[in-house]
């Protein structure tokens, strides 16, 4: 396999993705119409947005496929910041009654896919598959890369959605398991004494590429674990205050 084309200067390099583009703007579009959202849940949503559109029509997505590095920014990027920013700014208001929605969020069947695919896009086999053909890149793995991260945080970061399956301990421990396939992945591919994927890129460009994965997802991954254990620990005072609301209340009624 040739390595691909280094020709044009990088910071030349743009594209309108339309796939994507459009996509994104008609869902925006929508979500601004909601005026029940909160500022907060906006500035997150749509920041969230604007990750996207830096790693997709930027550089970054524009030569995603000629530089192994600059793919996985615009891996962690999406899987990583944007998916949880989406999720954060998703309005409270929000009951999914989708049943296929509800299926796919999961807790243990999102976790899985979102592992699957954090893995396996990496592994040689799929990684060249991909690499080989863009139109799978282009249609399905950037799609995935949003799709997936937001229904495998959705019950993770978020504070008041109804209906959440699981708790903020359990959300925890889910962040903190997603870090060692996470962080392992990327430490092979940097330690790796040889190109992983038929000489495609420098051997310099894949251990960049494995560091940034490596170490980013680290940093990541401790941002949100933080989040995460911050609304542990506010849901635990939440409740501490209503069990002594109520003692408080029997006390008065019993008149003791």
């Amino acid at each position: 396999m040739e390595m691909h084309s280094h020709e044009l200067s990088v910071w030349a390099s743009w594209q309108l993705a339309p796939e994507i583009t459009f996509a994104l703007v008609l869902l925006v579009f929508l979500y601004l119409r909601n005026k029940s959202v909160t500022s907060k849940e906006r500035l997150s949503f749509l920041s969230g947005i604007a990750t996207i559109f830096l790693v997709v029509v930027t550089p970054i997505g524009a030569r995603a496929m000629d530089y192994f590095s600059l793919h996985m920014i615009q891996h962690i990027t999406l899987m990583m910041i944007s998916g949880p920013l989406l999720v954060i700014g998703t309005p409270v208001s929000l009951v999914p009654t989708n049943r296929l929605f509800k299926v796919f969020t999961h807790p243990i069947l999102s976790w899985f896919l979102y592992a699957t695919l954090m893995i396996g896009v990496h592994l040689p086999g799929p990684h060249n598959f991909i690499m080989e053909n863009p139109w799978v890149h282009t249609y399905l793995e950037v799609p995935l890369y949003i799709v997936l991260p937001y229904l495998f945080y959705f019950n993770l970061l978020d504070r008041k959605h109804k209906g959440r399956r699981v708790s903020q301990a359990i959300a925890v421990i889910s962040l903190f398991l997603m870090m060692v396939p996470e962080t392992l992945t990327g430490f092979f591919i940097y330690v790796s004494r040889s190109s992983l994927y038929n000489d495609m890129y420098t051997l310099d460009d894949q251990r960049r590429g494995g560091s940034l994965m490596w170490s980013g997802s680290m940093i990541i991954d401790a941002i949100w674990m933080s989040l995460a254990v911050y609304h542990w620990i506010k849901s635990e005072e939440r409740r501490s205050a209503e069990v002594d609301a109520e003692i408080a209340a029997e006390k008065r009624a019993t008149g003791v």
